[in-house]
Protein backbone atom coordinates (compact mmCIF):
# COMPACT_ATOMS: atom_id res chain seq x y z
CA UNK A 1 0.00 0.00 0.00
CA UNK A 2 2.92 2.50 1.04
CA UNK A 3 4.57 1.87 -1.92
CA UNK A 4 2.29 2.33 -4.52
CA UNK A 5 1.14 5.75 -2.25
CA UNK A 6 5.19 6.40 -3.41
CA UNK A 7 4.74 5.56 -7.06
CA UNK A 8 2.14 7.63 -7.44
CA UNK A 9 3.52 10.46 -5.91
CA UNK A 10 6.45 9.71 -8.19
CA UNK A 11 4.88 9.71 -10.95
CA UNK A 12 3.04 12.67 -10.29
CA UNK A 13 5.96 15.19 -9.90
CA UNK A 14 7.23 13.45 -13.18
CA UNK A 15 4.45 14.21 -14.87
CA UNK A 16 4.30 17.96 -13.73
CA UNK A 17 7.85 18.87 -14.34
CA UNK A 18 7.38 17.14 -17.72
CA UNK A 19 4.37 19.80 -17.83
CA UNK A 20 6.16 22.61 -16.70
CA UNK A 21 9.07 22.37 -19.10
CA UNK A 22 6.66 22.42 -21.67
CA UNK A 23 4.66 25.25 -20.16
CA UNK A 24 7.56 27.48 -20.39
CA UNK A 25 8.98 26.47 -23.72
CA UNK A 26 5.72 27.62 -25.29
CA UNK A 27 5.75 30.70 -23.53
CA UNK A 28 9.87 31.27 -24.84
CA UNK A 29 8.84 30.34 -27.66
CA UNK A 30 5.95 33.17 -27.91
CA UNK A 31 7.86 35.54 -25.98
CA UNK A 32 10.80 34.95 -28.67
CA UNK A 33 8.39 35.94 -31.27
CA UNK A 34 6.82 38.51 -29.28
CA UNK A 35 10.29 40.70 -28.71
CA UNK A 36 10.92 40.40 -32.40
CA UNK A 37 8.35 43.10 -32.84
CA UNK A 38 9.87 46.23 -30.92
CA UNK A 39 10.95 46.84 -27.55
CA UNK A 40 8.46 44.58 -25.16
CA UNK A 41 7.09 45.28 -21.55
CA UNK A 42 5.95 42.57 -19.20
CA UNK A 43 4.13 42.42 -15.77
CA UNK A 44 3.23 40.17 -13.84
CA UNK A 45 0.81 39.24 -11.13
CA UNK A 46 -1.08 37.06 -9.00
CA UNK A 47 0.12 35.01 -5.89
CA UNK A 48 1.22 31.52 -4.10
CA UNK A 49 -2.79 30.28 -4.48
CA UNK A 50 -4.07 32.67 -6.67
CA UNK A 51 -4.13 32.31 -10.74
CA UNK A 52 -0.51 33.55 -12.01
CA UNK A 53 -1.05 36.38 -14.96
CA UNK A 54 2.31 37.49 -17.15
CA UNK A 55 0.98 40.13 -19.95
CA UNK A 56 3.86 40.64 -22.33
CA UNK A 57 3.22 43.68 -24.55
CA UNK A 58 5.44 45.00 -27.88
CA UNK A 59 5.53 48.18 -29.14
CA UNK A 60 6.52 49.92 -32.66
CA UNK A 61 8.85 52.53 -33.05
CA UNK A 62 5.30 54.92 -33.02
CA UNK A 63 4.40 53.36 -29.21
CA UNK A 64 1.65 51.64 -30.92
CA UNK A 65 1.48 47.83 -29.45
CA UNK A 66 2.70 45.44 -32.27
CA UNK A 67 1.83 42.54 -30.45
CA UNK A 68 0.87 41.30 -26.84
CA UNK A 69 1.01 38.21 -24.85
CA UNK A 70 -1.52 36.82 -21.62
CA UNK A 71 -0.67 33.89 -19.90
CA UNK A 72 -3.17 33.10 -16.82
CA UNK A 73 -3.76 30.02 -14.69
CA UNK A 74 -2.40 28.18 -11.97
CA UNK A 75 -2.20 25.24 -13.56
CA UNK A 76 0.54 23.89 -16.07
CA UNK A 77 -2.17 23.56 -18.77
CA UNK A 78 -2.23 27.85 -19.05
CA UNK A 79 -1.09 28.97 -22.19
CA UNK A 80 -0.06 31.75 -24.13
CA UNK A 81 -2.66 33.62 -25.66
CA UNK A 82 -2.73 37.50 -27.63
CA UNK A 83 -5.36 40.42 -26.26
CA UNK A 84 -6.85 41.30 -29.59
CA UNK A 85 -8.61 44.51 -27.96
CA UNK A 86 -4.76 45.92 -27.61
CA UNK A 87 -3.79 45.15 -31.29
CA UNK A 88 -2.85 48.47 -32.70
CA UNK A 89 -3.40 50.89 -30.08
CA UNK A 90 -1.02 53.83 -28.79
CA UNK A 91 0.39 53.75 -25.59
CA UNK A 92 -1.18 56.56 -24.19
CA UNK A 93 -4.78 55.06 -25.22
CA UNK A 94 -3.88 51.61 -23.14
CA UNK A 95 -5.97 52.33 -19.44
CA UNK A 96 -5.87 48.07 -17.74
CA UNK A 97 -9.18 49.03 -15.43
CA UNK A 98 -11.19 49.35 -18.81
CA UNK A 99 -9.59 46.71 -21.05
CA UNK A 100 -9.98 44.21 -17.84
CA UNK A 101 -13.00 45.51 -15.78
CA UNK A 102 -13.82 43.01 -14.32
CA UNK A 103 -10.02 41.23 -13.38
CA UNK A 104 -7.77 42.95 -11.19
CA UNK A 105 -4.67 40.68 -11.27
CA UNK A 106 -5.46 41.29 -15.13
CA UNK A 107 -4.70 45.39 -14.31
CA UNK A 108 -2.36 44.62 -12.47
CA UNK A 109 0.04 42.86 -14.88
CA UNK A 110 -0.92 45.36 -17.66
CA UNK A 111 -0.19 48.12 -15.35
CA UNK A 112 3.39 47.04 -14.82
CA UNK A 113 3.61 46.07 -18.35
CA UNK A 114 2.65 49.90 -19.64
CA UNK A 115 6.16 50.53 -17.63
CA UNK A 116 8.58 49.98 -20.21
CA UNK A 117 12.37 49.41 -18.57
CA UNK A 118 14.69 51.87 -20.86
CA UNK A 119 18.74 50.69 -20.64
Amino acid sequence: MVSSLITIAVIAWLAQLALGGWQIRQFNRAFDKLCQQGRVGVGRSGGRFKPRVVVAIALDNENNVADTLLMRGLTVFARPQKIAALQGKSLQDLQPDVIFPHDPLCQNALSLALKLKHG
